[in-house]
């Protein structure tokens, strides 16, 4: 998407307006035609080019105007963040830019009281990053009356370098961890995650002591959680829960984690989902809850995700009807700040309910799944798009859509089926055969040999998964002549009890 629309996609209709306020206050001169450019991109005017300038010379002037507009909607954007978000961080901010302005205008006495303030903040925030700045503010300003002493000055800024160093290690490992992350998940190498786990804190020189923080904790679980994903099989982590677990217990509440804490939480309660542990899930969706309604922003940043797991959580336990309406309603009262990735997880999960249960309404759900296969990969991940086309090929298949099926099949293998082979996913395309055996052949379902096909996948390991067991039920429930609802619940809960 051009960069000027993006940015443009993030305003709503009173921001617009907001907008163009900004702009009419910055144009000195009459002639200037930037309020004339937003109007023609809102009104996604393709001829808008000759409008504003003469052909002979539009083009070069026509992206000097983009540039300029995309240019004051950075600024306007910036000002908007740091006048609306009210967090602690923020007014800590506020306070140091407060109190540097005061200190360059001979104001030394408020500005040290300005700038204690947003210390204890910071401190308590642990953003060492902004108490670096502030004490070298203070430092700066130490021989002005009213300065704290320079030597007790001195030892907290040097043990906050300490604190910077740390946390730079820490931030530094993440990152490595994510990169290695995408080469498992694009390029099918080969991990084991205790092992890189082990070798990452070795090379960054992170002590033990160092991983017990919320934000550290908060890290090492998304890691572990996108890698249990990929690799279909959450009993990997299950070290990683355990002392998530342990360090839960042993810390207070703080309002100052609570993105962490949230976070954290939303992790377990994942995790214990894919365990087929529903009632403890479904606990640490509660506490969870109990934390997004103290503070409205992390509501509605989480709301989607909570209301995912706990819509899962009912579907597994044998109240498909309350799942369903559960996601009905979270789509229907979908506000303008949840983000997209979000919104295509619950529609397709709503798809995959209706469609188990037979019902027709899956395939409207499927058709509002708009977006490019590049966008759904590179947002949502390769396992996310490969299940996306695997359902949309059962769906089709189920409401007698064969000939769509089919085309469907043949675009999934030649898209899919390199990455599959590559990363050692050919049970995936075991499966497609299998369908692909019914689509051309219906009462095939009937014979022994294809059934025995079909049940030995469940004998697998890696096929346990709620998910891929919901894909297998399809195939059961074809010669058993139930709803695949039903030979689902019936597989998840021999699982279950299996482990």
């Amino acid at each position: 998407m051009d960069s000027l629309y993006e940015l443009l996609n993030l305003l709503n209709d009173a921001d617009k307006k907001l907008f163009k306020q900004f702009l009419q206050q910055k144009n000195k001169r009459l002639d200037v035609k930037n309020l004339q450019l937003l109007d023609l991109i809102k009104t996604d005017d393709i001829d808008g080019l000759n409008k504003l300038y003469k052909p002979e010379k539009n083009k070069d002037a026509y992206h000097a105007l983009r540039k300029r507009l995309q240019d004051n909607l950075l600024l306007f954007l910036s000002q908007k963040t740091f006048e609306s978000t009210h967090s602690d961080t923020y007014d800590a901010l506020r306070l140091v830019v407060v109190g540097r302005f005061l200190l360059e205008n001979d104001s030394a006495k408020i500005a040290f009281k300005c700038l204690d303030k947003a210390e204890r903040m910071a401190e308590h925030l642990e953003q060492f990053n902004l108490l670096n700045e502030l004490l070298l503010l203070k430092l700066q300003y130490a021989h002005l009356p009213g300065a704290e002493d320079l030597e007790a000055l001195t030892a907290r800024f040097l043990q906050n370098q300490s604190h910077m160093q740390r946390e730079a290690k820490l931030n530094l490992a993440y990152a490595f961890l994510r990169q290695e992350l995408q080469e498992i998940q694009l390029k099918g190498k080969v991990v084991n995650l205790t092992g890189l786990m082990l070798t990452t804190i070795r090379k960054y020189r992170i002590s033990e002591q160092d991983l017990m923080t919320y934000k550290s904790i908060y890290q090492i679980l998304f890691i572990a959680n996108e890698y249990a994903a990929i690799q279909q099989n959450y009993s990997l982590i299950e070290r990683y829960i355990s002392r998530t677990d342990q360090f839960m217990q042993d810390q207070a509440k703080k309002s100052s984690y609570l993105f962490y804490h949230i976070s954290i939480l939303y992790y377990l309660a994942n995790f214990y989902l894919r365990q087929k542990d529903f009632a403890k899930s479904t606990s640490y969706l509660k506490e969870m809850m109990d934390l997004m309604l103290t503070d409205n922003r992390y509501y509605t940043l989480f709301f989607l995700r909570h209301q995912l797991l706990a819509a899962l959580n009912l579907f597994f336990t044998d109240f498909a009807d309350d799942a369903i309406v559960l996601l009905q309603a979270s789509l229907s009262n979908t506000k303008h700040k949840s983000k997209p990735e979000d919104i295509e997880d619950v529609r397709i999960c709503l798809a995959m309910f209706l469609a188990l249960c037979n019902d027709r309404g899956c395939l409207k759900q499927l058709a509002l799944l708009t977006r490019a296969d590049a966008w759904y990969e590179k947002k949502m991940g390769m396992l996310w798009a490969i299940r996306k086309h695997l359902m949309e090929i059962l769906i089709q298949a189920q409401f007698s859509n064969v000939e769509l099926a089919m085309s469907r099949l043949t675009s999934f293998r030649r898209r899919y089926k390199k990455y599959l082979l590559k990363t050692s996913e050919e049970r995936v395309l075991i499966f497609l055969r299998l369908v692909e055996k019914y689509l051309l052949k219906p009462d095939v379902v009937f014979e022994a040999s294809y059934k025995t096909a079909v049940l030995n996948m469940l004998s697998k390991a890696e096929n346990n998964d709620i998910f891929t067991l919901s894909f297998i039920a399809w195939l059961i429930a074809r010669w058993e002549k139930k709803t695949a609802y039903r030979v689902a619940l019936m597989l998840v809960q021999n699982e279950s009890h299996a482990g």
